[in-house]
């Protein structure tokens, strides 16, 4: 068999455990774990050690090759924790204070407040609750933000209400 062959054949399945494997991995990109694993299957069939092997043994070494290499650059990767969003002094941010922040005090808290303004942003929010969310970031008043949206300043704070709400339950805060 050419590996050509043996590559179009498996690659649906090799996409599939590429894929599961950066859902538990973020730290890479899935299309590079897929590619990863392309390249093992070539070693593998260069040297000659596929030729009477079965699609599932050769699966199954694909999969423990992409969380070999996974294991061994994941230190290499940038990862970060957005579970747990504490300052430099162990306590939780306060979503109020964040909401309501124009200028970060400290770089690794900067890094912290992007990450959890991003986390929110990203997870469950209307496009009008994320229009709201940006602007308060920008220190506009309730008021402002109603006029600049065209609603009452009333429903600018059912709103908050509700962000608040949902990044609570989103971060298991409250």
């Amino acid at each position: 068999m050419r590996f050509e062959a043996l590559a179009s054949h498996l690659s649906p399945t090799i996409k599939r455990i590429a894929y599961k494997l950066n859902g538990h991995f973020a730290a890479f990109n899935h299309d590079d774990l897929y590619q990863e694993a392309l390249m093992h299957l070539w070693l593998e069939f260069k040297k000659g050690t596929l030729a009477d092997k079965t699609d599932s043994y050769i699966l199954q070494g694909c999969y423990f090759h992409l969380k070999n290499y996974i294991r061994t650059h994941c230190d290499k990767a940038p990862c970060v924790n957005l579970d747990s969003c504490k300052r430099e002094d162990g306590e939780d941010f306060d979503l109020g204070e964040i909401l309501s922040r124009e200028e970060y005090p400290g770089t690794r808290e900067e890094v912290y407040c992007r990450m959890l303004i991003e986390q929110i942003r990203n997870n469950g929010l209307t496009d009008r609750e994320k229009d709201i969310f940006l602007l308060s970031l920008e220190g506009m008043t309730t008021r402002e933000i109603g006029a600049r949206l065209g609603i009452s300043h009333v429903m600018v704070v059912k709103l908050k209400k509700s962000i608040q709400k949902k990044c609570l339950e989103h971060m298991d805060v409250g």
